[in-house]
């Protein structure tokens, strides 16, 4: 009761103060929807904290505006899982913490341990799918389940939550879907320098066929993992060099392998096999994916798997760019098909390779009308301000 006290003559005393929690501060949406929105609180009279482990964003956050705090809380180990709640039980107290916001599983059971202690409000994002194969994985993800406030990044993850992990859900807490947004100012064509486009074709080796010999660039960025579907991709792009041997293009499979040597290796072969070497290159990594959008010409998303919102779909269109995705999870409400970007029939290659000549066949005008309607879409509906409005509001009705 006494902390209770305190607690709320504190609140009405000083302006908010958000704690939000990561595992790592990437490059992925979780890690870019925390970084946003960690300094649009700054710059809404908040007082705005991460703790995180590392991550490349870190060198970005204005550290006038965000208070950074390093902690090891991508450890899944329940040792480091009871140290970090310890931590967050002395962080939260001694800047008087109003919410503690989780954005993954295990530094969310650390959360809830020490919003427990100290009573203080609990948020958490359902960024996945967080899918499971057996009672003890689903326990385990059911902790983002556990809050005073869930928040879903898709309908589709809304959905996925509802059906399987209803017994987790309680009536009384609140359930909601807030879309991720995008800085559209951030990927924006218009903001692209012609001298780094071709800076950054010259650096990926690739500036003799797309540059020079102007052949349109077919972009698959993310991650090398199973369930990014680089190897549909691959045999997607065997099926259209087969079937049409006289359309010239080139491919950039744009993603870091994350120690996964013998996927990428297994990648690496299948280019070799199908003797795609000429039109396949393989790229680790770019910091400045507005720049990797803007000198493709097409982009594509091949995920086998659901994607819970599917950032890619979302960059390409507001980088005015056709996007082909597979039809499942989140690229469904983030596309209008034939419109904004094209869905093919996840898991099929043939499936893909069709949608991929029907593009490189538009016209020039047709092209930008789908550039055009597809920034439309973002800018309307997934922008990073829509995103932290919204959570912000949500923060405040919490508190009051």
């Amino acid at each position: 009761m006494a902390l209770d006290l305190i607690y709320k003559i504190n609140l009405m005393s000083s302006k908010i103060k958000i704690l939000q929690v990561i595992p790592r501060l990437g490059y992925g949406g979780a890690e870019t929807g925390t970084f946003d929105l960690a300094h649009y609180l700054s710059e809404n009279g908040c007082s705005s904290f991460i703790v995180t482990s590392g991550g490349e964003l870190i060198k970005y956050i204005n550290k006038k505006k965000v208070k950074l705090i390093r902690l090891p809380v991508q450890s899944k180990n329940p040792i480091l899982m009871i140290f970090n709640s310890l931590i967050l039980i002395g962080i939260i107290l001694y800047y008087n913490i109003s919410i503690v916001h989780a954005r993954s599983r295990a530094p969310a059971w650390s959360c809830l341990f020490a919003t427990k202690i100290t009573r203080r409000k609990f948020v958490t994002t359902f960024h996945g799918t967080y899918n499971f194969t057996n009672g003890l994985k689903k326990f385990y993800n059911s902790i983002m389940l556990r809050s005073d406030l869930i928040i879903a990044g898709s309908n589709f993850i809304f959905s996925h939550i509802n059906k399987n992990y209803s017994e987790y859900l309680d009536l009384n807490k609140k359930f909601l879907v807030i879309f991720r947004g995008i800085n559209t100012e951030y990927f924006n064509q218009k903001k692209i320098v012609k001298d780094d486009e071709n800076k950054i074709l010259k650096k990926w080796n690739i500036n003799k066929y797309v540059d020079l010999k102007d052949i349109p660039l077919i972009l698959l960025p993310g991650r090398l993992t199973p369930w990014k579907g680089q190897e549909i991709f691959i045999e997607a792009i065997n099926i259209v060099t087969k079937k049409f041997p006289e359309k010239e293009f080139f491919a950039v499979i744009l993603g870091s392998d994350q120690g996964r040597k013998i996927y990428k290796k297994k990648l690496t072969r299948l280019v070799e096999q199908y003797r795609l070497q000429n039109c396949i290159k393989f790229i680790d990594n770019c910091e400045l994916m507005p720049l990797a959008y803007k000198v493709s010409d097409i982009v594509v998303s091949s995920s086998i798997e659901p994607e819970a919102f599917g950032r890619v779909a979302i960059e390409a269109q507001s980088m005015e760019k056709p996007i082909i995705a597979s039809n499942i999870g989140g690229s469904n409400e983030t596309i209008v098909n034939d419109k904004t970007g094209f869905l093919f029939d996840s898991g099929k290659p043939e499936s893909l390779s069709e949608k991929i000549i029907h593009v490189l066949n538009l016209d020039e005008s047709t092209l930008k009308f789908v550039g055009i309607e597809g920034r439309k879409n973002i800018v309307k509906k997934f922008n990073i301000e829509k995103m932290c409005f919204s959570t912000y509001s949500e923060y405040k009705k919490l508190i009051n």
